[in-house]
Protein backbone atom coordinates (compact mmCIF):
# COMPACT_ATOMS: atom_id res chain seq x y z
CA UNK A 1 0.00 0.00 0.00
CA UNK A 2 1.70 3.25 -1.32
CA UNK A 3 1.66 6.52 0.82
CA UNK A 4 -1.03 8.02 -1.07
CA UNK A 5 -3.65 5.10 -0.32
CA UNK A 6 -2.08 5.47 3.47
CA UNK A 7 -3.08 9.18 3.21
CA UNK A 8 -6.58 8.87 1.77
CA UNK A 9 -7.28 6.16 4.57
CA UNK A 10 -6.15 8.24 7.18
CA UNK A 11 -8.35 11.42 6.01
CA UNK A 12 -11.27 9.31 5.61
CA UNK A 13 -10.98 7.14 8.80
CA UNK A 14 -10.38 10.36 10.80
CA UNK A 15 -13.83 11.75 9.47
CA UNK A 16 -15.68 8.53 10.02
CA UNK A 17 -14.19 7.80 13.58
CA UNK A 18 -12.57 10.88 14.97
CA UNK A 19 -9.42 9.29 15.51
CA UNK A 20 -6.00 8.44 13.76
CA UNK A 21 -5.91 4.73 12.26
CA UNK A 22 -3.16 2.79 14.54
CA UNK A 23 -2.45 0.50 11.58
CA UNK A 24 -3.08 0.01 7.66
CA UNK A 25 -3.78 -3.88 6.37
CA UNK A 26 -3.97 -4.31 2.21
CA UNK A 27 -4.93 -7.32 0.69
CA UNK A 28 -4.80 -7.67 -3.57
CA UNK A 29 -7.24 -8.26 -5.98
CA UNK A 30 -6.41 -11.82 -8.03
CA UNK A 31 -6.85 -12.83 -11.43
CA UNK A 32 -6.71 -16.68 -12.12
CA UNK A 33 -4.13 -17.50 -15.04
CA UNK A 34 -5.13 -21.05 -15.36
CA UNK A 35 -7.47 -23.29 -13.86
CA UNK A 36 -11.69 -22.42 -14.38
CA UNK A 37 -13.71 -24.20 -11.75
CA UNK A 38 -10.75 -26.74 -10.64
CA UNK A 39 -10.12 -25.96 -7.21
CA UNK A 40 -12.90 -27.24 -5.53
CA UNK A 41 -12.44 -30.54 -7.25
CA UNK A 42 -9.20 -30.68 -5.49
CA UNK A 43 -7.45 -29.67 -8.59
CA UNK A 44 -4.86 -27.28 -9.50
CA UNK A 45 -4.16 -23.61 -10.61
CA UNK A 46 -2.44 -20.84 -11.64
CA UNK A 47 -2.88 -17.48 -10.03
CA UNK A 48 -1.65 -14.33 -9.32
CA UNK A 49 -2.53 -10.94 -7.21
CA UNK A 50 -3.03 -7.93 -9.21
CA UNK A 51 -1.94 -4.28 -8.48
CA UNK A 52 -5.87 -3.33 -7.43
CA UNK A 53 -6.63 -3.93 -3.61
CA UNK A 54 -8.44 -3.56 -0.84
CA UNK A 55 -7.35 -1.63 2.42
CA UNK A 56 -7.84 -0.68 5.61
CA UNK A 57 -7.18 1.34 8.67
CA UNK A 58 -7.48 0.08 11.95
CA UNK A 59 -7.90 1.31 15.77
CA UNK A 60 -8.79 -1.25 18.50
CA UNK A 61 -11.42 -0.50 20.80
CA UNK A 62 -11.86 -1.03 24.36
CA UNK A 63 -15.04 -3.24 24.37
CA UNK A 64 -16.52 -6.10 22.27
CA UNK A 65 -17.58 -4.34 19.70
CA UNK A 66 -16.76 -4.26 15.62
CA UNK A 67 -17.64 -1.25 13.84
CA UNK A 68 -16.74 -1.37 10.06
CA UNK A 69 -17.21 1.04 7.36
CA UNK A 70 -16.85 -0.09 4.04
CA UNK A 71 -16.80 2.41 1.13
CA UNK A 72 -19.92 1.73 -1.12
CA UNK A 73 -21.55 -0.26 1.61
CA UNK A 74 -23.74 0.65 4.76
CA UNK A 75 -21.98 1.00 7.97
CA UNK A 76 -21.94 -2.39 9.57
CA UNK A 77 -21.59 -2.80 13.27
CA UNK A 78 -21.77 -6.04 15.76
CA UNK A 79 -20.97 -7.49 19.11
CA UNK A 80 -18.60 -9.83 18.89
CA UNK A 81 -20.56 -12.08 21.16
CA UNK A 82 -23.04 -12.23 18.04
CA UNK A 83 -20.91 -13.57 15.05
CA UNK A 84 -23.81 -16.71 14.93
CA UNK A 85 -24.94 -17.20 10.97
CA UNK A 86 -27.49 -15.47 10.24
CA UNK A 87 -29.60 -17.14 6.83
CA UNK A 88 -30.98 -13.14 6.28
CA UNK A 89 -27.46 -12.41 5.99
CA UNK A 90 -26.15 -15.03 3.19
CA UNK A 91 -24.77 -12.89 0.13
CA UNK A 92 -24.44 -9.76 1.84
CA UNK A 93 -21.30 -7.65 2.82
CA UNK A 94 -22.10 -8.39 6.85
CA UNK A 95 -22.37 -12.38 6.50
CA UNK A 96 -18.57 -12.07 5.03
CA UNK A 97 -17.57 -9.92 8.32
CA UNK A 98 -19.36 -11.81 10.58
CA UNK A 99 -18.15 -15.29 9.07
CA UNK A 100 -14.18 -14.48 9.36
CA UNK A 101 -14.73 -13.13 12.64
CA UNK A 102 -17.01 -16.29 13.70
CA UNK A 103 -13.57 -18.39 12.47
CA UNK A 104 -10.83 -17.17 14.19
CA UNK A 105 -12.92 -17.01 17.36
CA UNK A 106 -13.46 -20.68 17.08
CA UNK A 107 -9.83 -21.24 16.48
CA UNK A 108 -9.28 -19.58 19.80
CA UNK A 109 -8.32 -15.82 18.84
CA UNK A 110 -8.99 -13.48 21.63
CA UNK A 111 -10.15 -11.14 19.14
CA UNK A 112 -11.67 -7.89 21.04
CA UNK A 113 -12.61 -4.64 19.60
CA UNK A 114 -11.93 -2.75 16.42
CA UNK A 115 -12.82 0.30 14.32
CA UNK A 116 -12.16 -0.24 10.61
CA UNK A 117 -12.20 2.10 7.68
CA UNK A 118 -11.99 0.35 4.35
CA UNK A 119 -11.26 1.54 0.80
CA UNK A 120 -10.98 -0.55 -2.48
CA UNK A 121 -9.89 0.55 -5.88
CA UNK A 122 -10.82 -3.22 -6.78
CA UNK A 123 -13.75 -3.10 -9.29
CA UNK A 124 -16.70 -5.07 -7.23
CA UNK A 125 -18.20 -7.42 -9.89
CA UNK A 126 -14.96 -7.33 -12.47
CA UNK A 127 -14.16 -10.85 -11.50
CA UNK A 128 -10.89 -10.13 -9.41
CA UNK A 129 -12.02 -11.29 -6.01
CA UNK A 130 -13.05 -8.22 -4.50
CA UNK A 131 -15.18 -10.65 -1.83
CA UNK A 132 -11.81 -12.71 -1.34
CA UNK A 133 -10.03 -9.63 -0.92
CA UNK A 134 -12.19 -8.55 1.84
CA UNK A 135 -11.82 -11.81 4.04
CA UNK A 136 -7.99 -12.17 3.82
CA UNK A 137 -7.84 -8.30 4.78
CA UNK A 138 -10.24 -9.08 7.96
CA UNK A 139 -7.71 -12.13 8.46
CA UNK A 140 -4.57 -10.02 8.30
CA UNK A 141 -6.00 -8.01 10.72
CA UNK A 142 -7.17 -10.37 12.87
CA UNK A 143 -3.85 -12.56 12.50
CA UNK A 144 -1.43 -9.41 13.21
CA UNK A 145 -3.10 -7.73 16.21
CA UNK A 146 -4.82 -10.45 18.25
CA UNK A 147 -2.96 -13.52 16.95
CA UNK A 148 0.63 -12.22 17.36
CA UNK A 149 1.04 -13.31 13.30
CA UNK A 150 1.28 -16.82 14.54
CA UNK A 151 -1.32 -17.94 11.13
CA UNK A 152 0.21 -19.03 8.14
CA UNK A 153 -0.95 -17.50 4.77
CA UNK A 154 -3.15 -21.10 3.91
CA UNK A 155 -4.67 -20.27 7.41
CA UNK A 156 -6.14 -16.41 6.73
CA UNK A 157 -7.51 -18.34 3.46
CA UNK A 158 -9.67 -21.36 4.73
CA UNK A 159 -10.81 -18.53 7.35
CA UNK A 160 -12.05 -16.55 4.25
CA UNK A 161 -13.48 -19.75 2.56
CA UNK A 162 -15.09 -20.64 5.21
CA UNK A 163 -16.97 -17.41 5.79
CA UNK A 164 -17.68 -17.33 2.00
CA UNK A 165 -18.92 -21.37 2.55
CA UNK A 166 -21.06 -21.39 5.85
CA UNK A 167 -22.03 -17.13 5.85
CA UNK A 168 -21.79 -16.43 2.38
CA UNK A 169 -23.70 -19.09 0.67
CA UNK A 170 -20.91 -20.11 -2.18
CA UNK A 171 -19.73 -23.38 -2.57
CA UNK A 172 -16.50 -21.50 -3.72
CA UNK A 173 -13.08 -23.90 -3.23
CA UNK A 174 -9.92 -21.73 -1.82
CA UNK A 175 -8.28 -20.51 -5.08
CA UNK A 176 -9.14 -17.29 -4.82
CA UNK A 177 -8.67 -16.44 -1.17
CA UNK A 178 -4.94 -18.40 -1.03
CA UNK A 179 -4.07 -16.39 -4.49
CA UNK A 180 -4.74 -13.32 -2.60
CA UNK A 181 -2.79 -14.23 0.47
CA UNK A 182 0.01 -14.97 -1.28
CA UNK A 183 0.49 -12.26 -3.68
CA UNK A 184 2.74 -13.63 -6.11
CA UNK A 185 2.16 -15.44 -9.47
CA UNK A 186 1.64 -19.11 -8.17
CA UNK A 187 1.11 -22.61 -8.84
CA UNK A 188 -1.27 -23.91 -6.70
CA UNK A 189 -2.68 -27.54 -5.68
CA UNK A 190 -5.52 -28.48 -3.52
CA UNK A 191 -5.12 -32.33 -3.88
CA UNK A 192 -5.11 -32.27 0.33
CA UNK A 193 -7.08 -29.13 0.29
CA UNK A 194 -6.31 -28.62 4.44
CA UNK A 195 -2.88 -28.25 3.06
CA UNK A 196 -2.50 -26.98 -0.33
CA UNK A 197 0.96 -27.30 -2.25
CA UNK A 198 1.99 -24.02 -3.79
CA UNK A 199 5.08 -22.77 -5.64
CA UNK A 200 5.99 -19.42 -7.20
CA UNK A 201 6.05 -19.35 -11.15
CA UNK A 202 7.02 -16.66 -13.36
CA UNK A 203 4.79 -14.91 -15.54
CA UNK A 204 6.71 -12.89 -17.96
CA UNK A 205 4.02 -11.64 -20.03
CA UNK A 206 5.01 -7.84 -20.60
CA UNK A 207 9.14 -9.23 -21.61
CA UNK A 208 7.04 -10.98 -24.21
CA UNK A 209 5.20 -8.50 -25.69
CA UNK A 210 1.70 -8.91 -23.85
CA UNK A 211 -0.92 -6.96 -21.87
CA UNK A 212 -3.26 -8.81 -19.15
CA UNK A 213 -6.41 -6.79 -19.59
CA UNK A 214 -10.27 -7.95 -17.46
CA UNK A 215 -12.82 -6.74 -19.66
CA UNK A 216 -16.25 -6.15 -17.71
CA UNK A 217 -19.58 -7.52 -19.95
CA UNK A 218 -21.13 -5.03 -17.98
CA UNK A 219 -23.96 -8.64 -16.80
CA UNK A 220 -24.61 -8.12 -13.11
CA UNK A 221 -23.42 -11.75 -11.17
CA UNK A 222 -24.99 -10.86 -8.07
CA UNK A 223 -27.13 -13.61 -8.05
CA UNK A 224 -25.71 -16.59 -9.38
CA UNK A 225 -24.33 -18.35 -6.26
CA UNK A 226 -26.92 -21.08 -7.37
CA UNK A 227 -25.14 -21.45 -11.10
CA UNK A 228 -22.35 -21.40 -9.56
CA UNK A 229 -23.03 -24.19 -6.70
CA UNK A 230 -24.57 -26.37 -9.56
CA UNK A 231 -20.89 -26.97 -11.36
CA UNK A 232 -19.20 -27.88 -7.69
CA UNK A 233 -23.31 -30.09 -7.22
CA UNK A 234 -22.46 -31.78 -10.72
CA UNK A 235 -18.86 -32.69 -10.43
CA UNK A 236 -19.82 -34.26 -7.27
CA UNK A 237 -22.39 -36.12 -8.49
CA UNK A 238 -19.96 -37.63 -11.22
CA UNK A 239 -17.40 -38.19 -8.30
CA UNK A 240 -19.82 -39.84 -6.05
CA UNK A 241 -20.96 -42.39 -8.64
CA UNK A 242 -17.28 -43.52 -8.10
CA UNK A 243 -17.69 -43.39 -4.21
CA UNK A 244 -15.11 -40.29 -4.15
CA UNK A 245 -15.77 -37.10 -2.47
CA UNK A 246 -14.47 -34.81 -5.84
CA UNK A 247 -13.18 -35.18 -9.14
CA UNK A 248 -9.40 -35.18 -8.22
CA UNK A 249 -9.57 -38.67 -7.13
CA UNK A 250 -11.80 -40.52 -9.70
CA UNK A 251 -9.17 -42.36 -12.57
CA UNK A 252 -9.90 -40.54 -15.56
CA UNK A 253 -9.67 -43.86 -17.03
CA UNK A 254 -12.79 -45.17 -15.43
CA UNK A 255 -14.73 -42.35 -15.65
CA UNK A 256 -14.40 -42.46 -19.50
CA UNK A 257 -15.39 -46.58 -19.82
CA UNK A 258 -18.41 -45.38 -17.34
CA UNK A 259 -20.05 -43.00 -19.57
CA UNK A 260 -22.82 -44.41 -20.84
CA UNK A 261 -24.34 -45.40 -17.35
CA UNK A 262 -22.94 -41.84 -16.15
CA UNK A 263 -25.20 -40.09 -18.42
CA UNK A 264 -28.11 -42.26 -17.48
CA UNK A 265 -27.05 -41.48 -13.72
CA UNK A 266 -26.03 -37.70 -13.45
CA UNK A 267 -26.86 -36.52 -17.16
CA UNK A 268 -24.88 -34.84 -20.25
CA UNK A 269 -24.00 -31.44 -18.49
CA UNK A 270 -23.01 -33.03 -15.37
CA UNK A 271 -20.64 -35.17 -17.77
CA UNK A 272 -19.29 -32.22 -19.75
CA UNK A 273 -18.27 -30.76 -16.70
CA UNK A 274 -16.28 -33.47 -15.41
CA UNK A 275 -14.83 -33.73 -19.20
CA UNK A 276 -13.52 -30.08 -18.86
CA UNK A 277 -12.22 -30.79 -15.17
CA UNK A 278 -9.78 -33.61 -16.38
CA UNK A 279 -8.70 -32.08 -19.49
CA UNK A 280 -8.23 -28.57 -17.36
CA UNK A 281 -6.05 -30.46 -14.97
CA UNK A 282 -3.95 -31.71 -18.02
CA UNK A 283 -4.26 -28.23 -19.21
CA UNK A 284 -2.96 -26.32 -16.10
CA UNK A 285 0.02 -28.73 -15.77
CA UNK A 286 1.16 -27.83 -19.38
CA UNK A 287 0.68 -24.60 -18.82
CA UNK A 288 2.86 -24.30 -15.44
CA UNK A 289 5.69 -25.70 -17.66
CA UNK A 290 5.42 -23.40 -20.58
CA UNK A 291 5.58 -20.60 -17.71
CA UNK A 292 8.67 -22.29 -16.25
CA UNK A 293 10.87 -22.77 -19.64
CA UNK A 294 9.31 -18.72 -20.59
CA UNK A 295 7.54 -20.41 -23.51
CA UNK A 296 4.62 -17.53 -23.74
CA UNK A 297 3.48 -18.62 -27.08
CA UNK A 298 2.66 -21.90 -25.19
CA UNK A 299 1.08 -20.73 -22.42
CA UNK A 300 -1.21 -18.41 -24.29
CA UNK A 301 -2.14 -21.51 -26.69
CA UNK A 302 -3.07 -22.85 -23.98
CA UNK A 303 -5.32 -20.43 -22.49
CA UNK A 304 -7.18 -20.34 -24.96
CA UNK A 305 -7.74 -24.05 -25.12
CA UNK A 306 -9.05 -23.42 -21.85
CA UNK A 307 -11.73 -20.56 -22.50
CA UNK A 308 -13.16 -22.47 -25.20
CA UNK A 309 -13.11 -25.84 -22.80
CA UNK A 310 -15.19 -23.32 -20.10
CA UNK A 311 -17.74 -22.39 -23.03
CA UNK A 312 -18.32 -25.91 -24.49
CA UNK A 313 -17.98 -28.12 -21.66
CA UNK A 314 -18.18 -26.11 -18.25
CA UNK A 315 -21.16 -23.82 -19.98
CA UNK A 316 -20.22 -21.07 -17.93
CA UNK A 317 -20.96 -18.57 -19.96
CA UNK A 318 -24.49 -18.56 -20.79
CA UNK A 319 -26.79 -18.06 -17.14
CA UNK A 320 -29.12 -20.62 -16.51
CA UNK A 321 -32.82 -19.45 -17.76
CA UNK A 322 -31.28 -16.53 -19.93
CA UNK A 323 -33.13 -14.79 -22.27
CA UNK A 324 -31.56 -15.40 -25.76
CA UNK A 325 -31.45 -11.18 -26.32
CA UNK A 326 -28.87 -10.87 -23.68
CA UNK A 327 -25.85 -12.90 -23.47
CA UNK A 328 -23.41 -10.05 -22.22
CA UNK A 329 -20.64 -12.30 -21.73
CA UNK A 330 -20.54 -15.02 -24.59
CA UNK A 331 -20.23 -11.29 -26.61
CA UNK A 332 -17.32 -9.90 -24.80
CA UNK A 333 -15.57 -13.16 -25.76
CA UNK A 334 -16.90 -12.52 -29.29
CA UNK A 335 -15.37 -9.30 -29.25
CA UNK A 336 -12.38 -10.41 -27.82
CA UNK A 337 -12.23 -13.21 -30.77
CA UNK A 338 -12.71 -10.18 -33.43
CA UNK A 339 -10.30 -7.78 -32.00
CA UNK A 340 -7.34 -10.02 -31.40
CA UNK A 341 -7.53 -11.37 -34.95
CA UNK A 342 -5.39 -14.36 -33.68
CA UNK A 343 -2.86 -13.21 -31.46
CA UNK A 344 -3.01 -13.40 -27.89
CA UNK A 345 -5.25 -15.12 -26.37
CA UNK A 346 -8.93 -14.43 -24.48
CA UNK A 347 -10.76 -17.20 -21.99
CA UNK A 348 -13.78 -16.88 -19.43
CA UNK A 349 -12.42 -15.04 -16.15
CA UNK A 350 -13.48 -16.54 -12.73
CA UNK A 351 -16.92 -18.21 -12.06
CA UNK A 352 -18.20 -17.22 -14.94
CA UNK A 353 -22.03 -17.00 -16.50
CA UNK A 354 -21.62 -13.25 -16.26
CA UNK A 355 -18.68 -10.52 -15.06
CA UNK A 356 -15.99 -10.55 -16.80
CA UNK A 357 -13.32 -11.92 -19.73
CA UNK A 358 -10.10 -12.03 -19.66
CA UNK A 359 -7.79 -11.08 -22.57
CA UNK A 360 -3.82 -11.58 -23.44
CA UNK A 361 -3.42 -8.55 -25.79
CA UNK A 362 -0.10 -7.75 -28.13
CA UNK A 363 1.51 -4.55 -26.25
CA UNK A 364 0.98 -2.72 -29.32
CA UNK A 365 -1.94 -2.97 -29.93
CA UNK A 366 -3.91 -2.57 -26.42
CA UNK A 367 -4.78 1.13 -27.31
CA UNK A 368 -6.97 0.32 -30.03
CA UNK A 369 -8.30 -2.79 -28.33
CA UNK A 370 -9.09 -0.79 -25.09
CA UNK A 371 -10.91 1.29 -27.60
CA UNK A 372 -13.15 -1.11 -29.34
CA UNK A 373 -13.59 -3.00 -26.65
CA UNK A 374 -15.17 0.35 -24.72
CA UNK A 375 -16.77 1.78 -28.02
CA UNK A 376 -19.37 -1.85 -27.16
CA UNK A 377 -19.20 -2.14 -23.90
CA UNK A 378 -18.89 1.27 -22.58
CA UNK A 379 -16.62 3.43 -21.33
CA UNK A 380 -13.71 1.80 -18.72
CA UNK A 381 -15.03 -1.43 -19.76
CA UNK A 382 -11.95 -2.90 -20.54
CA UNK A 383 -9.27 -2.79 -17.55
CA UNK A 384 -5.82 -3.13 -18.04
CA UNK A 385 -4.12 -4.90 -14.87
CA UNK A 386 -0.45 -5.03 -13.48
CA UNK A 387 0.65 -8.07 -12.03
CA UNK A 388 2.02 -8.17 -8.19
CA UNK A 389 5.62 -9.33 -7.58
Amino acid sequence: MDRLQNEHLSQAYRARFSSSPLAFFSAPGRTELAGNHTDHQHGCGITAGISLSVNGAVVLREDHTVSIFSEGYPPFTLSLSETGYRKEERGSFPALVRGVLSYFLRKGVPISGFNAYISSDVPPGSGLSCSAALEVLLGKIINTLFARSSFSPVEIAKGGKWAENEYFGKSSGLQDQLAIALQTSSYLDFEDEENPRFETVPFPLAENGFSLCIINSGADHADLSDAYSEITGEMKQVASFFSEAVLRFVPEEKFLSSLPLLRKEVGDRAVLRALHFFEEQKRVQKQKQALLQGDIPAFLRLAKESGHSSYMYLQNVLPPDHHPAHQALALTLALCDRFLEGKGAFRVHGGGFAGTAQAFVPTDSLPLFIERMDGVLGKESCLPLSITA
